[in-house]
């Protein structure tokens, strides 16, 4: 009988999960080949550049996770503005798993990973900036006050991440979502 296909979608959340745990530096091909159900030899000929490769596909897939879920539905003119940024909110209670999640962008600025994938890291922040940005304005918002608040929205996702984990209290994370969300709805 011929083993199983492995799944990507599978194979990606796996991947993700130990680069989120681990950072870049710290996983092992051991672990990502574990995770995957892939043996080593089976990685690389998926994988050719390696673990390299392996975190610029997770990456990839984050991003286009968060385009499709977060900065759409958030910038989705056909909604009102409250049932976007609800929409949006609750997503990003998703992809961090309710804050038990660490960012997949902080996991890769740490050492030789910032080094590695620096321009994804920034591109990623950027697109978070001006998403939100871009919502500030369309609730009437000067540009200046749009830009300062999606900075400051991006500081304390990242901050609450941090601090959820190392207090293991989720409600950090759950509250810092509901003053982003008074942020702007007052």
């Amino acid at each position: 009988m011929r083993p199983q296909k492995i799944l990507d979608a599978d194979m990606i959340a796996g991947l993700t999960k130990v680069f989120r745990d681990k950072g870049y530096e710290g996983a092992s091909l051991n672990e990502l080949a574990e995770v995957t159900g892939l043996k080593k030899a089976s990685l690389y000929h998926r994988f050719p550049n390696g673990k390299q490769e392996m975190a610029e596909c997770v990456l990839t897939y984050i991003d286009h996770w968060v385009d499709d879920h977060i900065f759409f539905p958030l910038l989705d003119e056909s909604k009102s503005t409250e049932l976007r940024l609800r929409e949006a909110l609750k997503n990003i209670e998703i992809l961090y798993d309710s804050g038990k999640e660490t960012c997949v962008l902080r996991a890769f600025s740490m050492h030789s990973g910032l080094s590695l994938f620096e321009q994804q890291v920034k591109s990623g922040m950027d697109k978070w900036i001006a998403a939100f940005s871009t919502f500030g304005v369309a609730i009437k918002l000067s540009s200046t006050q749009s830009q300062q608040n999606a900075v400051q929205t991006l500081i304390e996702l990242q901050g609450s991440l941090i601090v959820t984990k190392g207090l293991a209290d989720t409600n950090i994370f759950k509250n810092t979502l509901k003053s982003i969300e008074k942020r702007y709805t007052t």
